[in-house]
């Protein structure tokens, strides 16, 4: 074997021919080798190259709040220093440990919780819409209530209109919720895109729900099927979003109401 190693060495170093080839196929092996590494190497960081990705859609979620607030205020001409932002809202990733999406009732389980500044009732979406409301807060995590539960009630609009209605579940179809209250005088079709109203402090105005998928006329108002956009039985990562200006608007409708 020695010889024949020998023999095989001295044959493709004299001989361009067979050392063009041996050449070729060793670089052959050696990409294949490579790329099998690389493709090996790139698996292993997925999970940490989609929490990069998570950090930087968070941070950039709260920078364009940032620029966009900004740009409202310099329009207006009662501001004394442009420099201030009138920033609404902010923006907090966090990641689902648990889902449920099968009961009448379900709730969803995050990673975040009172140490991260995670308080009742603050909307809870991604970037395909929402995902439901928080309820119960510990230390560390926060209990959602999910959209697909026989409790929720959201404030939802139809985007190319003013008209509003509330959003709920009945509890049959995980991928579709209704929208009531919907006037019948509303002009509204099949494919057209439901948002968030924004009359509440929860929500802000715009965020993605669905589209109609069915139109059910009663007496007076439309209950309408709505086909989410999210697949609410696969989802991971989400943001919690904090409404700034929440405590201040409760207080003055709260003295309104005395």
């Amino acid at each position: 074997m020695l010889l024949s190693f020998i023999a095989l060495f001295f044959t493709i170093n004299n001989n361009n021919f067979h050392k063009s080839k041996f050449i070729s196929s060793a670089n052959g092996i050696t990409g294949g080798l490579y790329e099998k590494n690389s493709q090996i190497s790139n698996y292993f960081n997925l999970k940490f190259q989609n929490n990069e990705l998570v950090s930087e859609n968070t941070h950039l979620k709260n920078l364009i709040e940032k620029l966009a607030s900004k740009a409202d205020s310099s329009i207006n001409i009662t501001v004394v220093d442009s420099t201030l932002y009138n920033q609404k809202y902010t923006y907090t990733s966090a990641k689902i440990y648990s889902n449920k999406f099968h009961t009448l009732n379900n709730f969803i389980l995050l990673n975040k919780g009172q140490n991260q500044g995670v308080e009742k009732e603050m909307a809870v979406i991604n970037s395909k819409g929402i995902i439901g409301i928080t309820e119960d807060i510990s230390a560390n995590y926060t209990r959602v209530q999910s959209i697909l539960n026989s409790n929720s009630k959201i404030n939802a609009k139809l985007k190319n209109s003013f008209h509003f209605g509330t959003l709920v579940w009945n509890g049959l179809d995980y991928n579709i919720v209704q929208l009531e209250d919907i006037p019948r005088q509303a002009a509204i079709k099949v494919g057209d895109t439901i948002i968030t109203g924004g009359k509440s402090t929860i929500f802000p105005e715009g965020i993605l729900i669905g589209t109609i998928q069915k139109i059910n006329s009663q007496s007076s108002n439309h209950s309408i099927d709505i086909k989410l956009f999210n697949d609410m039985s696969n989802i991971s990562h989400t943001y919690i979003v904090t409404a700034l200006d929440k405590k201040e608007i409760r207080t003055l409708n709260n003295s309104v109401d005395e």
